[in-house]
């Protein structure tokens, strides 16, 4: 499960589950500004959070979860990992 930022407004949050995060991340960057997804629409594609589950049921699971939250509760969530909302792009891809 994964939460995505665009840049430079960051009004939107993307949630996603996958089973290849650097994959999907690479899809999401190439299909910015493409506005027939929402993701590229929105230019979501900087990854601020992530968790990592064994189980696929787990993940959707968790994404359900987190989609119906207020946004308030989506960026604690983000905080206790990632305070400073940096790019985990990167540190993923690695």
């Amino acid at each position: 499960m994964f939460i995505l930022l665009p840049i430079p407004n960051k009004s939107v949050l993307y949630i996603g589950v996958t089973n290849d995060l650097t994959r999907r991340l690479c899809e999401h960057k190439e299909n910015k500004g493409n506005k027939s997804t929402f993701a590229g629409k929105y230019y979501c594609y900087n990854l601020i959070y992530y968790e990592h589950f064994t189980h696929i049921d787990h993940a959707i699971e968790r994404e359900k979860e987190i989609k119906k939250w207020r946004r308030e509760k989506k960026e604690s969530l983000i905080a206790t990992l990632n305070p400073e909302w940096r790019f985990l792009n990167d540190e993923v891809s690695e």
